[in-house]
C-alpha cells in the first residue's frame, strides 16, 4: 500500500517515506507513528491509543508519545502551530492535517527509485487537453428575504487527481522605487486569483507562494514543498505611463522553460496584460487555444488604474492596527469616488466598516447601516465577485438576517470552492447560527485548500467555535496562536479559563480585556455578538460575569 499526504508517499512495502523525490530517513518507532496516524486518518487518535498501537508491549508516558511525536515532526520539518502533516488537539491526541490518498496497484519504479508524489497527482497534458473544462458556477443569487433553504453544510467539491498543480511566484519589482513594492504584489496576486477561477489547476494560494519573496528561489525546492509541477515567475517595470510585465512557465520535473513572454502594454491596459498572462498559462497547460468569453467575462475589472492602486494599498496594510484600518477606509472611498462602479472597493469598504460598527462603543448602527449600503452596491456592481458576495453574508449576520447570512456564504463558496477565505468565512458565520461543529469542519477544509492560511481572525473564530462547544482548552490552545490579542479575545480567554475554574487566569485575561477597553461591559459586548440561539448569547454572558467582568 502507498499514502500520499501532500508532497509526502508512505510505501509500506518498502517502509520508505519520501517528500517529492527525497528519502526521508525515520526510526522505526517514527515510522510507525506517522503510519498509525495515516491509517486513521482524518480521526483524532488518543495518546492511549497511539501507546497501544505503536509501542504495543512496553508501557509509556503520554510525555514519551509526545515527545516521538516532536522528533517526527522535526525530522519532516513541520511546524506545529502551522502544520502541513500532523494536528495536535491539547488533551485528545494527534491527527493528519489534509487529505489522505491511497494507492493500491502503484506501477514497479526499482528497488531504489524513490517514489515522486508528483507521478499520481498529474496526468499528462495531452491526455487533459480531451476533457472538457468545467465551467464555473452562474445561477442566480440567494433571493430576499422569504426562502427557507436548509442551513446544512453547503458540501465542498474534492480536488480530483486530474488538476494541474501550479504556483505563481511572487512578481519581482523592477521599478527601482521600493514603494511600488505593492503594485506587483497586487498582479501577482490577481494572477493567482484568475488562475484560481480554472477548475482543472491546483493553484497554490497567495500565502503559500509569498513565502518566496525577496529570497533566491530554487524551483526544485519551490515544486517540492508546495508539491506543484508548474511555477510561474516574473516581474514588474513601471516607466511612466507604461507597465512591462515579464513571464516565464516552468515545468519543474524537466527544469525546461515551457515559455516566456514579455507583456508590454500603455498602463491604462495592465488589466489586459494580466489577461493574456493567465490565457497563456492555461492555453498552454490545459491544450485551448484561448480563454473563452465566457470564463473571460467572469472578472468585471475597474475602470480606474488609479482606483485599483488605492484597493491594492488599502488591501496591504493591517486592518488589525486602527491607523491601518483609518487609512484603508480612505482609500477605499478614494477608490469609489474615481470609480464608481468598482464592486470590490464596495465591498472591501464594508467589511471595514461593520468592524467599526463591532468596536463602537455606541450603541448606534449606523456604521452597520452603512457597511450594509456598500455590500448591497457591491454585489449589484459585481455579481460573479465571490468576496462581494461573502463579505455581504457577514454584513447580514450582523444584521441578524440569519437566513441570508447562510444563503449568501453558500453562494460564495459554489462560486469559488477553492477559495479558502470564502470557506472560512462560511464557517464564521455557523459559528453563531448554532452550528460550530461545522464550522470546525469548514475552518479544517480552508487549511486544507491553503495549510499558510492564517490570518488573526481565522485563528479568533475557531477559538470562538471551540469555546461555543464547551472545548475550553482547546480554544484556548487556539487563541494562543495569535500574535496580538485584540479586548474581545481577552474577554474570550477570560471565560474560558472562568468555565475551567481557574480564576486566576480567568482575572488575568479579564484585566488584559480591561486595559485595552476601559468602558468595557458584558450588556454592550453582547449587542455585537450575532447569535440566532438566545441560549448561546446567555451562556457566553454567564461566562464573562463569572470572569468578574463587569456588567
Amino acid at each position: 500500500m502507498i499514502y500520499r499526504l501532500g508532497d509526502l508517499t508512505i510505501d509500506t512495502g518498502r517502509q520508505q517515506v519520501s517528500c517529492g523525490t527525497e528519502p526521508v530517513a525515520l526510526p522505526k518507532l517514527s515510522y510507525d507513528l506517522l503510519l498509525a496516524l495515516v491509517r486513521a486518518a482524518p480521526n483524532v487518535v488518543s495518546l492511549d491509543e497511539l501507546m497501544r498501537l505503536v509501542w504495543a508491549g512496553p508501557i509509556v508516558s503520554p510525555e514519551t508519545v509526545s515527545q516521538r511525536v516532536k522528533l517526527l515532526r522535526d525530522a519532516l520539518e513541520d511546524d506545529p502551530r502551522l502544520p502541513r502533516y500532523i494536528g495536535g488537539l491539547r488533551g485528545r491526541g494527534y491527527h493528519i492535517v489534509g487529505a489522505v490518498e491511497e494507492i493500491r496497484d502503484y506501477p514497479e519504479t526499482g528497488p531504489s527509485t524513490p517514489i515522486s508524489s508528483k507521478s499520481v497527482a498529474v496526468r499528462p497534458l495531452l491526455e487533459m487537453s480531451a476533457n472538457r473544462f468545467p465551467e464555473n458556477s452562474s445561477d442566480g443569487l440567494p433571493k430576499e428575504p422569504n426562502d427557507t433553504e436548509s442551513d446544512s453544510v453547503l458540501p465542498v467539491p474534492t480536488i480530483g487527481p486530474a488538476r494541474v498543480a501550479i504556483c505563481v511566484l511572487p512578481f519581482t519589482n523592477m521599478s527601482g522605487d521600493p514603494g511600488q513594492e505593492y503594485f506587483s504584489d497586487g498582479i501577482t496576486e490577481d494572477i493567482i486569483t484568475e488562475l484560481s477561477r480554472w477548475r482543472l489547476l491546483a493553484v497554490r494560494s497567495r500565502s503559500a507562494s509569498f513565502r518566496y519573496r525577496g529570497i533566491a528561489v530554487d524551483i526544485k525546492r519551490v515544486a517540492r514543498e508546495l508539491n506543484v509541477r508548474y511555477v510561474v515567475e516574473g516581474s514588474v517595470r513601471r516607466m511612466g505611463e507604461r507597465i512591462r510585465i515579464n513571464a516565464r512557465l516552468t515545468d519543474t520535473e524537466t527544469g525546461s522553460h515551457i515559455w516566456a513572454e514579455k507583456f508590454d502594454h500603455e498602463l491604462a491596459e495592465l488589466f489586459k496584460a494580466q489577461d493574456q498572462v493567465v490565457r497563456t498559462i492555461v492555453s498552454t497547460l490545459v491544450g485551448r487555444v484561448q480563454v473563452s468569453d465566457v470564463e473571460r467575462v467572469r472578472r468585471k475589472p475597474p475602470a480606474s488604474l488609479a482606483a485599483y492602486e488605492c484597493v491594492l494599498k488599502g488591501n496591504a496594510l493591517s486592518w488589525d492596527d486602527p491607523d491601518g484600518a483609518a487609512e484603508a477606509i480612505r482609500l477605499f472611498e478614494r477608490a469609489i469616488e474615481t470609480d464608481p462602479g468598482y464592486g470590490l472597493a464596495h465591498a472591501l469598504l464594508a467589511s471595514l466598516y461593520w468592524r467599526k460598527w463591532e468596536n463602537d462603543p455606541s450603541n448606534l448602527d449606523a456604521a452597520l447601516d452603512e457597511a450594509f449600503a456598500f455590500a448591497k452596491r457591491a454585489v449589484e456592481l459585481d455579481k460573479d465577485q465571490s468576496t462581494c458576495v461573502a463579505i455581504l453574508g457577514q454584513t447580514y449576520l450582523r444584521r441578524r438576517s440569519f437566513d441570508l447570512a447562510l444563503q449568501y456564504a453558500r453562494r460564495a463558496v459554489a462560486m469559488n470552492p477553492n477559495n479558502q477565505w470564502n470557506v472560512a468565512d462560511m464557517g464564521s458565520i455557523l459559528i453563531y447560527v448554532g452550528q460550530a461543529e461545522e464550522a470546525l469542519v469548514l475552518f479544517k477544509r480552508a487549511k486544507e485548500i491553503d495549510p499558510y492560511f492564517d490570518p488573526p481572525w481565522y485563528w479568533r473564530d475557531m477559538g470562538k467555535a471551540y469555546m461555543f462547544l464547551h472545548r475550553y482548552e482547546e480554544a484556548l490552545a487556539v487563541f494562543g496562536y495569535l500574535p496580538t490579542r485584540p479586548y474581545s479575545i481577552g474577554a474570550h480567554m477570560a471565560a474560558c479559563y472562568a468555565r475551567l475554574a481557574d480564576i486566576d487566569r480567568a482575572r488575568v485575561s479579564a484585566n488584559e480585556c480591561l486595559v485595552k477597553k476601559p468602558d468595557f461591559s458584558i450588556a454592550h459586548f453582547m449587542t455585537k455578538q450575532p447569535f440566532k440561539n438566545p441560549a448561546d448569547a446567555a451562556s457566553l454572558a454567564e461566562s464573562l460575569r463569572m470572569a468578574g467582568l463587569p456588567d
